[in-house]
């Protein structure tokens, strides 16, 4: 019996990881029936959309419109309820753990450490929660990563032209469901960049290794006009087009949208929401966001806390110092797109002028950081089955926290009080 080729076999794989993660992430999706957090903002916004003439005001204009598009599309499959609002985020929190499994593919080219990669990243609540609540944050990460995926496995081809530019669409896409989708395309254009600068100065590593991140070899064939192209024209085009169907093709209204969408986003925010949290605290789990804390009997509460699970999220630091060294000192490539795709969208929010920031920000570099666990996980010297009870420990942990993550669970007062380890947490 031949051999299955091995781009089928990650093909199968990753629809069987999209599949079982799209129907985990619906179980319970449709509790509670009533606006969760920043449904009020996005749900109506949607619904606007949907009505024969646009009313106005437009209402959320502050944000870009494919993610609310695309909320609008399944309402108007679904019907205006639980499931028509949410059912598109469970597709692209599903989106996003296959392009884990991608990027893991690119990085360490074999299916098991990829498997495990994405399992670490559905086992992280940060990913759970958002995947099933009509927000944008989801969207733009299940775009991102698909578009980060595609630029991992062009870094290392000699031709890399046909999955940067499918890198710099998705990008736009990512981009115009949230503009921090701009943050990983940033970090590309930086990589290219720094390469294109070191080949032009003609640097040389004195020891040079084959897993050097840089070389002076790479990408012979790439030019400034593909550059362009992939990084700049595509991504621009792709963005634009999700305005047509608000806007049609007046320039003027065009314009007049992004102005605001920038006037909104770079303006310094006034202080003071009960879960604002500052950039530097967000690795360290410090001031969760509460979705929802509904009391649904004496001693029964209905729970939903964007919080992250610590048994990922507080080893991934010790993790990403390793990996940070091994760019470093050893030069690794594999280091050095973990890194880049790790620090670039979490250090973006440190780049900008506004004082209001929650933990969700953080969730594309929390998502990366699983590459960075299995990255360690799996170096040499270290035994095989040290990966997958890693990956035991985060299910456990995920399964201990569900309660506080999915409203149609519920958790008593008591278990309640002991997962809230902290005093910030509540």
């Amino acid at each position: 019996m031949p051999a299955v080729p091995e781009v089928t076999r990650s093909a199968v794989i990753a629809v069987a990881i999209f599949l079982i993660a799209h129907l985990a992430l619906l179980i319970g999706v449709t509790t509670p029936e009533k606006f969760v957090f920043d449904e009020v903002h996005y749900v109506p916004a949607a619904r606007q959309m949907l009505a024969p003439a646009m009313s106005q005001p437009m209402l959320n204009p502050m944000h870009p419109p494919l993610a609310k598009e695309l909320i609008a599309a399944s309402i108007a499959t679904f019907g205006d309820n639980a499931l028509g609002w949410r059912y598109p985020a469970t597709l692209f929190g599903a989106i996003a753990i296959v392009a884990i499994y991608l990027c893991g593919l690119a990085l360490f080219a074999a299916q098991s450490p990829a498997i495990a990669a994405a399992l670490i990243a559905a086992f992280n609540q940060m990913l759970y929660v958002q995947a099933r609540i009509a927000m944008l944050d989801i969207f733009a990460l299940g775009f991102g990563l698909l578009a980060t995926a595609a630029f991992m496995h062009g870094f290392r081809r000699e031709r890399p032209q046909a999955l940067f530019a499918v890198a710099g669409s998705l990008f736009g896409l990512a981009a115009a469901c949230k503009w921090s989708g701009l943050f990983p395309l940033g970090v590309c254009i930086g990589v290219v960049a720094l390469i294109r600068l070191m080949q032009g100065w003609h640097t040389l590593f004195a020891d040079a290794k084959p897993d050097d991140w840089y070389r002076p070899e790479l990408w012979p064939g790439l030019k400034l006009h593909h550059v362009a192209l992939c990084f700049a024209i595509l991504p621009a085009i792709a963005y634009l087009a999700t305005f047509v169907p608000l806007y049609g093709l007046s320039l003027p209204d065009l314009i007049e949208a992004q102005r605001r969408i920038f006037a909104d986003n770079t303006t310094t925010a006034i202080a003071g929401h009960t879960y604002m949290s500052a950039w530097p605290s967000w690795p360290l789990l410090a001031r969760p966001v509460w979705f929802l804390f509904d009391k649904t009997t004496e001693d029964h509460i209905a729970a939903i806390v964007f919080l992250g699970n610590p048994l990922v999220l507080w080893p991934a630091l010790p993790a990403l110092a390793i990996v940070l060294r091994d760019f470093i000192v050893a030069r690794r490539w594999d280091a050095f797109l973990i890194a880049a795709f790790y620090f670039g969208p979490w250090l973006a929010w440190a780049l900008l002028p506004r004082t209001l920031g929650f933990i969700y920000y953080y969730l594309p570099a929390a998502t990366a950081a699983s590459l960075a666990l299995v990255y360690v996980l799996r170096r040499e010297g270290l035994p095989r089955w040290l990966l997958w009870a890693y990956v035991g420990v985060a299910a456990a942990a995920f399964a201990v926290m569900l309660p506080i993550s999915a409203a149609f669970i519920g958790t008593s007062m008591a278990s309640f009080n002991r997962l809230m380890l902290f005093q910030s947490w509540i």
